[in-house]
């Protein structure tokens, strides 16, 4: 009877009927080549599989409902949209504020945090320099919009008086 037939479905049955159907020469041309017990260095014709990213596990433990083992991205989510919110309600300077910190927040618990789950994208150090970089950024754009910024950079005013002539 046949692992479809008896109900017994998945990879592991199949690639176990595969394998031996092909008898000792089977898997790929690289793994052949390399010798037994020596993985080859090449990369395979067809990917099956990407590795997870440095840190992207779980953020608690696996009994943990969906949400608690998600927080870290949750944290930052949550922020940006209270941010969202806050510029609807026409508050465009508290909003963006919160957005950038929310982007910073995310930062900190990239470093911090041997686990953060899905907010782990990249490897560590992408990450890191994406969120804080943009956090910064949207920061102090916030802090400079007009009328009456918070922040006054004095050479900006001289370099959009010279390139907007």
């Amino acid at each position: 009877m046949s692992a479809h037939a008896s109900g017994e479905g998945g990879t592991a049955a199949a690639a176990a009927l595969s394998g031996a159907a092909q008898g000792p020469r089977a898997g790929t041309v690289a793994q052949r080549h390399s010798g037994p017990g020596r993985p080859s260095r090449r990369f395979p014709l067809i990917t099956r599989d990407t590795a997870r990213p440095e840190g992207g596990g779980r953020a608690a433990s696996g009994q943990a409902p969906a949400p608690a083992r998600q927080w870290p991205l949750l944290t930052v989510l949550a922020g940006v949209a209270a941010g969202l919110l806050v510029v609807a309600f026409d508050a465009h300077r508290a909003g963006t504020l919160v957005i950038g910190v929310s982007l910073l927040v995310g930062a900190v618990l990239r470093w911090v945090l041997p686990s953060v789950g899905m907010l782990a994208v990249r490897s560590r150090f992408t990450d890191m320099v994406t969120y804080g970089l943009l956090g910064t950024l949207i920061t102090l754009l916030s802090m400079m919009t007009q009328p009456d910024p918070w922040l006054e950079i004095p050479f900006l005013e001289d370099v959009v008086h010279y390139t907007v002539r």
